[in-house]
């Protein structure tokens, strides 16, 4: 993106935003290109020839100009060298040569021999050229005899009558019209009079020596994604100064006694000592300021403690100081307005701004988002909070972000909103402070919180999320920033927290989906597939966000990886559904059970992904305790049924793979001698290896020393003892038993 700012006026002028594909050149000396490719300047044709023989190898014409040419080389693209002449010359050259031979034509050019020692001798020129919706103008080579067009060309008139109402009377010269398509927009041009575009080859123009800016200003801010507020011209309040002397502003010279360099020295040594004055005067007022402010504070505290005797006077004054702060200046110095609806912000002495209830220093930077959008540290009600500035093109986006944190921060994993102030500049939100983001805790190995559990995060992530669709409410943004990890508190318990609402969307009571009426909305690389695709007839619902929460989820699992590969691929496999979850392996239970829901989770089909609240109850989320407390409720459940039976039939099918042929061979030898003593178990059948389970869970404390430790303590090494050597084992009686999801016993785990 290219953007004109004027530093003057501080007005954004224009911006444009253009794509080119950055392809490297090719390395000619490296892989000795022995091609040499031509294009007309005007309807694309294009010679290719020998570099050595001069031969003519292939010609066409495209019928529309010719930016570039590009090599395929490996597994990316490299741009060739060519050269762009006129489409006379290009003909000349190829038509005129010495052999007329179709087939063999040579070229009368040669590229290895001096221009000018040549008979055919190119100029450089300016090409200029129209297409159906514009025009365009690029560089371009002409041999002798081509027209060229001179600069500053005058078009000639004829002499004619002078008609009323249609001359100009001023100067006797004729209005004059293009003879293009383009259209100026109203007050944008100067009298169309001499102004004349011809299309065709011109004169190189003369190099434009500018006064842009060589280099960004250093009191501008740096950040792409914010363009400085154009600010109201300064106006200083009038200060009661005692002793003789006049106030002034510094008048602004025209641009034209700004050239003249002895004006402008002496317009600078005049600014400079206006400057040293009005430092001075400043350093007083502050002075003036401090010494009020010691005089306000000492009464406050004599006051204090007359009133609470048993109370030192310095921490009173110490805490009332701290409670109001210092007395802002626009309390003691007269102010040009002040609005009653707005709050006035003031700028104490230690750089700290306050805006009613809310205070923060700009120098605290938290993050900044987009809009103009930044995050401060700061301070409501004397709790630590984060201070999110935003500029007024966005209030709407604001005010509703507000409303919807009002409605959901009463969950724990749903940032805390506060408070929201606002001043003549901006709008403040107040919302809870958080300690780092989910994308730090995945990527930085120096996270304060890398000790954390991932999975017990993302089950607070999917709580929070499910939360906000149980009040109708789309998050449309979800992503590993936007994800944040509280700060301990007093318990020291951290929490996961979904923020930023600006893109969140609330659908009415009756409805379950929403339009793309206002156009796009997420972050490239984590946007469900039917919002960029046409082939989908339905309306975006809730699952747009289980779609991200699904990237999100193998993001965190596997350590900083997507599922859709690289952020330069990744929007264009999501589209076509192409997604790879190497991380996990196919003999481990917890890769297992993650792919089963992160592959749920990420269907392009946005029907078959689960709901959130179905999501909790998956088993990723379970602990070893509920896990092993489903294997002994399945197996009650299944012990009185008869082997024909749905449920016995299901939990059966596609066993062998499950049991790995037969189980009884892949315990350890004490467990089977333990097995052989009481009954026997059928080593192909899973309602008998979820049997034994049940059995010896129950028997545990009677079972033999050697067998006690080979199973582990209950429950975490007991089933880790079966899950491990059975890793489909859970998730294959879950996916069965879930006819009996209705059933109460069954609740918690459907």
């Amino acid at each position: 993106m290219i953007t004109m700012y004027d530093t003057k006026t501080q007005e954004l002028r224009w911006n444009a935003t253009y794509n080119d594909y950055s392809a490297p050149l090719y390395d000619d000396q490296t892989y000795e290109y022995k091609f040499s490719h031509f294009a007309s300047s005007g309807d694309g044709l294009v010679v290719t020839v020998d570099r050595g023989s001069g031969e003519v190898l292939w010609m066409k014409r495209f019928g529309s100009p010719v930016a570039a040419f590009y090599l395929w080389n490996q597994d990316s693209l490299r741009r060739a060298p060519h050269l762009t002449v006129a489409t006379e010359t290009l003909r000349y050259l190829t038509f005129n040569a010495h052999n007329t031979n179709a087939h063999t034509v040579r070229w009368s050019y040669h590229l290895n021999q001096d221009q000018h020692s040549t008979k055919t001798q190119l100029v450089p020129t300016l090409f200029v050229g129209k297409m159906d919706s514009h025009l365009y103008a690029s560089t371009s080579l002409v041999h002798q005899g081509v027209a060229i067009v001179p600069r500053g060309l005058i078009l000639a008139r004829i002499e004619g009558p002078i008609t009323e109402e249609v001359t100009v009377s001023g100067r006797g010269e004729c209005g004059m019209t293009h003879l293009t398509d383009v259209k100026y927009p109203p007050g944008s041009t100067e009298s169309l009079q001499n102004h004349w575009l011809l299309i065709g080859h011109h004169e190189v123009p003369p190099l434009a020596h500018t006064t842009m800016m060589r280099e960004f200003p250093e009191f501008l801010q740096r950040s792409g994604d914010v363009i400085p507020p154009r600010l109201a011209p300064y106006r200083p309040a009038p200060f009661p100064v005692t002793g003789a002397g006049g106030s002034g502003s510094a008048p602004v010279p025209p641009d034209t006694v700004t050239s003249d360099p002895v004006t402008l020295l002496v317009l600078t040594l005049l600014l400079g000592a206006w400057l040293a004055i009005l430092f001075s005067h400043t350093q007083r007022v502050q002075k003036l300021l401090s010494s009020h402010q010691s005089a306000t504070s000492h009464q406050m505290a004599n006051q204090n403690a007359a009133q609470y005797l048993d109370t030192p006077p310095t921490s009173s004054s110490s805490s009332q100081s701290e409670r109001t702060g210092p007395t802002p200046a626009s309390q003691l110095l007269p102010s040009e307005n002040t609005g009653p609806a707005h709050s006035q912000a003031t700028s104490q002495s230690t750089g700290e701004v306050t805006v009613g209830k809310i205070s923060f220093n700009p120098s605290e930077v938290l993050g900044h988002g987009t809009e103009g959008t930044f995050v401060f540290k700061g301070r409501f009600d004397g709790r630590k909070v984060a201070v999110k500035r935003i500029l007024p093109e966005c209030v709407e986006f604001a005010e509703r972000e507000v409303q919807l944190l009002r409605e959901s921060d009463e969950h724990p994993n749903v940032i805390r909103y506060f408070c929201t102030e606002r001043d003549r500049q901006f709008t403040y939100i107040a919302i809870e402070l958080c300690a780092a983001t989910l994308q730090q805790y995945v990527e930085d190995p120096g996270c304060l919180y890398s000790y954390l559990n991932p999975i017990r995060l993302l089950e607070q992530t999917m709580s929070g999320l499910t939360h906000l669709h149980s009040l109708n409410i789309v998050h449309r943004d979800l992503k590993p920033c936007n994800i944040l990890l509280s700060c301990g508190g007093v318990l020291g318990r951290v929490r996961a927290l979904i923020s930023d609402f600006g893109l969140c969307k609330k659908l009415p009571p009756d409805r379950h989906s929403y339009s793309l009426s206002s156009g796009l909305t997420g972050t490239q690389g984590w946007i469900a597939p039917e919002l960029l695709s046409h082939t989908h007839t339905t309306r975006p619902t809730c699952a747009v966000d289980i779609f991200s929460a699904g990237c999100v989820f193998y993001y965190v699992v596997s350590r900083g990886m997507h599922p859709f590969g690289d952020a330069l691929r990744r929007q264009g496999n999501i589209l076509s559904g192409v997604y790879t979850l190497d991380h996990f392996m196919e003999d481990l239970h917890e890769d297992v059970i993650g792919r089963d829901l992160i592959e749920k989770m990420i269907n392009s089909d946005p029907e078959p992904r689960p709901p959130a609240y179905t999501i909790l109850k998956h088993p990723f989320f379970w602990s070893p305790d509920k896990q092993l407390q489903f294997f002994q409720d399945v197996s009650d459940r299944i012990e009185k049924e008869a082997a024909d039976s749905e449920i016995v039939v299901r939990l059966e099918t596609a066993g062998r793979g499950v049991v790995r042929t037969n189980w009884r061979m892949h315990i350890s030898s004490p467990l089977q001698a333990d097995l052989r003593k009481f009954r026997t178990y059928k080593g192909n059948s899973v309602r008998d290896l979820l049997r034994a389970m049940r059995n010896k869970k129950h028997h545990y404390h009677e079972l033999p020393p050697e067998v006690q430790s080979a199973l582990g303590e209950v429950p975490e090494g007991f089933v880790s003892y079966f899950t491990s050597r059975f890793p489909r084992l859970l998730l294959h009686t879950h996916t069965a038993l879930s006819v009996c999801a209705r059933e109460r016993l069954f609740h918690p785990y459907y």
